[in-house]
């Protein structure tokens, strides 16, 4: 009696969570022509559709198995493209609050990580998302947010002026120490590596 075996059928790119990136990645660019344009209530409209949204591709790849090395790519870039291109597009607005230091800062912070990551997880090792980063791109989509509804309203209120600036230098804060952090734990791995050598 023989056993056939058979071999495993690579994921296709061409699939549901990267089709859905691909909207995503749409939606990013849409906000960054509008937010120049003063569409800011169909920005902030557009914006929440691709944050919020931004689960489903990955719980989708998990789910049924989908998961490909071009979509382990594409994901994360197309986040970082709506939060960076979010910043810089609202630096142009002077009533947004944004400064040109702050969307430097995030772009920055960004470049980075991607560059560390890339360097220690070519070499084999391990430098997957932390918790704080998570929470630095939830805060990142709060102030966002915020500033576009303060955009948005003629006479915004008090308290959402407060709320705004909180949110926006909290991110801001939040964006610089998650990359001092990131920093650190690339240090760490860089150091172990050349000590298990």
């Amino acid at each position: 009696m023989c056993t056939v075996m058979s071999a495993t059928k690579p994921v296709s790119i061409y699939n549901v969570p990267n089709a859905l990136t691909s909207v995503r990645f749409g939606l990013a660019i849409a906000v960054m022509v509008l937010i120049p344009l003063t569409y800011y209530k169909s920005a902030l409209t557009v914006f929440v559709v691709a944050a919020s949204t931004d689960w489903m591709d990955g719980y989708w790849a998990r789910k049924y198995g989908q998961v490909t090395k071009f979509g382990r790519i594409f994901d994360p870039f197309v986040d970082k493209i709506i939060i960076c291109g979010s910043f810089i597009s609202l630096v142009s607005v002077a009533s947004s609050g944004v400064a040109a230091w702050m969307a430097t800062a995030v772009v920055g912070r960004e470049l980075l990580v991607t560059s560390l990551r890339g360097m220690i997880e070519g070499a084999g090792g391990d430098f997957s998302a932390s918790w704080l980063g998570k929470w630095k791109m939830v805060l990142q989509c709060a102030a966002i947010i915020a500033v576009l509804l303060t955009l948005i309203v003629e006479t915004p209120a008090a308290w959402l002026i407060v709320v705004t600036q909180v949110l926006l230098w909290g991110s801001i804060a939040l964006t610089i120490y998650s990359g001092y952090d990131y920093s650190i734990a690339a240090a760490r791995v860089m150091s172990q590596d050349s000590t298990d050598q």
